[in-house]
């Protein structure tokens, strides 16, 4: 993995679940990542966030 990105996890907004883990770019993305993801656990497509 490059110096300049930095592994992530998003969790569920629901039910607080570790889902999905992505890289990301330290210096293009200063903002916290949110994407519509599926989560297992609800079974249906909710709000991911990245955790810190």
């Amino acid at each position: 993995m490059p110096k300049d990105h930095r592994k992530i996890i998003l969790v569920c907004s629901d039910c607080l679940s570790r889902n999905y883990s992505l890289t990301k770019g330290n210096l293009t993305q200063k903002e916290r990542l949110e994407v519509k993801k599926y989560c297992s656990t609800c079974n249906r497509h909710t709000l991911h966030k990245e955790s810190r």
